[in-house]
């Protein structure tokens, strides 16, 4: 019996010290993350198809604004797959390659050959991402679409006009009654592209108050030893920058899916590594296109789109002549600016230790291809209007520390207003 009790002690000892080992590992990093590989994409993730959201039956849904990503693509230049195929050729020249780094060149080859003349270009998975969502929103919201004329307008980016069209396409192609109008051109810049033409937000971009803070990051968090893998160790790591060469890596394997390719990236990085790796890109977004401790100018550049939002809201509650249905197609980096100044929940984070960012401010969640913002305007059967705000198809509360997602316009207008500053209002 008391052999027994001696084991059982020595057994209980030692599954305490296995917990506390696995709580010493977390303690480690206690800002590490563990997202899916698919996750891992960031802001390259293809779209997730969402769950359809109802609506009170007291509602009627009557206009709806659209902000919208264009969709999945081509990678946005070779610069990327061409540097990782350098190098790979460099290390296959030493003969230093290893079996896996044949198999990451085989797969940039691909990329590159796929790629080809359409670098940027909108690819059928992204027309497949539009014309979803277009059917989603008719299916959703028939009684907006009965009549209507709707107005679509985009960037410049020839993958946004594309995903315009791929968008208004199904629209007409499930009612060919509909009144559509589309437009596009550097005339729309000002709501779809204002980081191309604002001075204060080109200049922060350069500065090393944009820089610092991600360079420390980088410095802290890449690992190289995914290099390694496909390199080989015998190769010359002094020769490079063995971290923004792992960065690059990274870069075209997180891509492959946009382009509907095949790709398993825990077989050139485990998913600690991938999650670094990822975070690092995480980053650079959050500091450059979101208002942050360092400044609020990459968010406040969105101002004129978020009062053209509000202002055609306001119309169609006062019940002027205009478009049942507004859409509008820009880029990634059209959204980020507009929904931290908008501070909608998970897209706005404040904080002076940017180690916490990528467990707060998610790229994925943010912009995944695709993404969009709807704002959808419901009367009710008195005659009063409430707004909801839609972030990838899913509604979630429009103002901070409040759990409703149907806001009174009067209320919802109020905020949206004391969002932008006051210097915008009045130009």
């Amino acid at each position: 019996m008391k052999k027994m009790k001696t084991l059982k002690s020595m057994r209980l000892f030692a599954l305490s010290l296995c917990g506390m080992a696995v709580m010493s590992m977390s303690a480690a990093d206690p800002m590490a993350t563990h997202y899916t590989a698919q996750e891992c994409q960031g802001s390259l993730m293809p779209y997730p198809t969402p769950k359809h959201i109802s609506y009170p039956d007291s509602l009627t849904p009557v206009f709806i604004n659209h902000v919208g990503r264009h969709g999945a693509r081509y990678p946005a230049s070779p610069k990327n797959t061409l540097a990782l195929l350098s190098l790979l050729r460099q290390a296959d020249s030493l003969g230093t390659i290893t079996p896996l780094g044949r198999e990451l060149m085989s797969l940039a080859k691909e990329v590159e050959r796929r790629a080809k003349g359409q670098w940027g270009a909108l690819d059928s998975l992204g027309m497949a991402e539009q014309r979803g969502i277009a059917s989603r929103m008719m299916d959703n919201f028939p009684e907006v679409f009965k009549n209507a004329r709707v107005d679509a307008l985009s960037s410049y980016a020839p993958r946004c006009i594309m995903s315009m069209y791929s968008f208004t396409h199904q629209l007409a192609r499930i009612n060919n009654r509909l009144e559509i109008y589309t437009n596009s051109g550097r005339q729309n810049s000002l709501l779809m592209r204002p980081f191309d033409i604002e001075e204060d937000y080109k200049e922060f971009r350069e500065s090393d108050a944009s820089k610092e803070p991600y360079d420390k990051y980088v410095a802290a968090t890449v690992p190289v030893s995914p290099l390694a893998k496909i390199l080989g160790k015998e190769f010359p790591m002094s020769g490079i920058n063995a971290q923004e060469m792992a960065l690059v890596e990274y870069y075209v394997v997180a891509g492959m899916s946009a382009m509907s390719m095949s790709c398993n990236p825990y077989r050139f990085f485990t998913p600690m590594e991938y999650n670094q790796l990822w975070s690092c890109f995480n980053m650079r977004q959050y500091i450059q296109r979101t208002a942050t401790t360092v400044s609020t100018v990459p968010a406040d550049i969105a101002s004129p789109l978020l009062l053209d939002l509000v202002n055609t809201t306001d119309k169609a509650v006062g019940g002027q002549s205009q478009p049942a249905v507004r859409l509008r197609f820009g880029h990634a980096e059209t959204l980020m600016p507009l929904l931290s100044l908008m501070h909608l929940k998970g897209c706005y984070y404040m904080t002076n230790y940017f180690d916490t960012v990528a467990l707060h401010w998610k790229d994925f969640y943010v912009v995944p291809m695709a993404a969009n913002l709807q704002m959808i305007l419901f009367k009710s059967k008195r005659g009063h209007y409430y707004v909801r705000v839609d972030l990838n198809e899913t509604p979630l509360p429009l103002i901070p520390n409040s759990e409703k997602n149907y806001v009174p316009w009067d209320t919802a207008k109020d905020y949206l207003m004391r969002c932008v500053p006051l210097h915008y209002q009045i130009q």
